[in-house]
């Protein structure tokens, strides 16, 4: 996923299949591929104009009503409030300085780490400026491709919420949010997404974000909960979701807004879309049915809530693997993480003792590790994936499993400078008196009920 300036040439055909790629600068393209004069093309540009709004469903109103259900009533304001008030300081950020940052020219630091200033305030993007597709010659426009990353952003950052709602100020959410964007977020997208950035470069296959998104966003939602302790209450008061119908409405938006997520990846209406649609449906069901047959040999009930926390394991394992599998690879990996996200949240979590509020790491960083490994093996010809017929799949695994652990490390310890500059500035954590009371009238003032 992957911009290229007007005059970037599309990238060698091997990664096609792979990543989206982002070429910066016209002069590092082969003179071949400059010949031909790139177009707009209309249907690529309409559909992905589709999936940018198709992302924004996502957080607004898909993932603010799924976490919204699931913390309890005196709370629920407060989570679609942080939610919705973190994906607009996303947005503004990202149109500043994030985009440049990400996806920018070269600048005075490391670019494998990060990009420069040079697109700061989006400087030299104009209706005219475009983004190339992976068709040479063919491109969407540069706004379109700025509105679609910039919606990775924002829901990324909303999903690391999900571990400490009830219990945070509004006000750290808010200074936490553009620390974390700005130290945490843009240089493992730049890394990992961008033509010069370290993971790229060594061909890490994360087609539409299991590393950036979802490990990015697990693993600090971890840290988050640990820093800023307990719920008052955890873990002998019961705190059971409020309403598993708004969860249950939430979890929909958030599977059909996928679609964008994924499909949208492609950067165009073609067969690379197709396939990521089409293992975007099988992965998701796959991870549904087998959480709740989890719960059965555990000797539970099938549940509602069972069922939607395997669509959402299984919608971010196959993230990575979106057009990186066939589908039934996606299938097999949407039901290993789903198995093992199940495990991690009811039995890693109460062994451990972490407040994790509603197992933002438990599914979205254990989900997203076991599809970023995962696609390594799924890419594989040999079992339907897309991968060349002389596959390396070791080699692409030791890749693999190297930017999950410098994702890891590096969203640990950015979350960790990110929360105590909001601890030193607003305290962090709400009063034990706000906190009993619960959020919604204790950090905004109303009610989400009126009785």
């Amino acid at each position: 996923m992957k911009l290229r300036t007007t005059l970037a040439a599309a990238a060698g055909t091997t990664l096609f299949a792979a990543l989206p790629a982002w070429a910066q600068d016209a002069a590092l393209q082969a003179p071949a591929a400059a010949a031909s004069a790139a177009t707009v093309n209309k249907g690529d540009t309409a559909w992905m104009m589709t999936s940018t709004v198709l992302v924004l469903a996502m957080i607004l109103p898909g993932l603010a009503l799924f976490y919204g259900g699931l913390a309890r009533t005196k709370n629920m304001l407060s989570v679609m409030t942080q939610i919705g008030a973190v994906a607009c300081l996303a947005m503004l950020v990202w149109v500043i300085y994030g985009y440049s940052l990400a996806f920018g020219p070269e600048g005075a630091l490391p670019a494998k780490f990060i990009a420069g200033f040079g697109k700061a305030f989006l400087a030299g993007v104009t209706p005219a400026s475009q983004a190339a597709t992976f068709t040479p010659g063919v491109e969407i426009p540069e706004y379109v491709f700025i509105c679609f990353q910039m919606t990775f952003a924002a829901i990324t950052i909303a999903l690391v919420l999900g571990s400490v709602v009830e219990r945070i100020k509004f006000s750290a959410v808010m200074l936490f949010a553009l620390v974390w964007l700005t130290i945490v977020y843009l240089p493992i997208a730049h890394m990992v997404w961008a033509t010069g950035g370290w993971f790229f470069d060594l061909g890490a296959l994360d087609f539409a974000g299991g590393t950036v998104v979802h490990i990015n966003a697990g693993v600090s939602a971890l840290v988050l909960a640990m820093l800023i302790g307990k719920r008052i209450g955890f873990p002998t008061e019961r705190m059971a979701p409020h309403s598993l119908t708004l969860t249950m409405a939430g979890t929909g938006l958030l599977w059909v807004g996928w679609f964008g997520f994924n499909a949208g990846s492609a950067l165009e209406a073609n067969g690379s879309a197709a396939l990521a649609m089409i293992n975007t449906f099988v992965a998701t069901a796959s991870g549904a049915l087998f959480w709740m047959l989890a719960e059965r040999f555990s000797g539970h009930k099938g549940s509602a809530l069972g069922f939607c926390s395997g669509i959402i394991a299984g919608l971010v394992a196959v993230t990575p693997a979106a057009g990186n599998s066939g589908p039934f690879g996606a299938i097999v990996l949407g039901a290993v993480a789903s198995i093992i996200c199940f495990f991690a949240v009811t039995v890693l979590k109460p062994k451990l003792g972490y407040d994790d509020s509603l197992d933002a790491f438990g599914i979205h960083g254990v989900g997203g590790m076991v599809g970023a490994i995962g696609t390594a093996i799924v890419y594989a010809p040999s079992l339907g994936g897309p991968g060349a017929a002389d596959y390396d799949m070791g080699g692409k695994l030791a890749i693999q499993l190297l930017a999950v652990v410098v994702t890891i490390i590096w969203a640990a310890i950015g979350t960790t400078i990110a929360f105590f500059i909001a601890k030193a500035v607003t305290g962090g954590r709400v009063s034990a008196e706000v906190e009993i009371e619960g959020l919604d009238l204790g950090e905004h003032g109303e009610r989400a009920y009126n009785y």
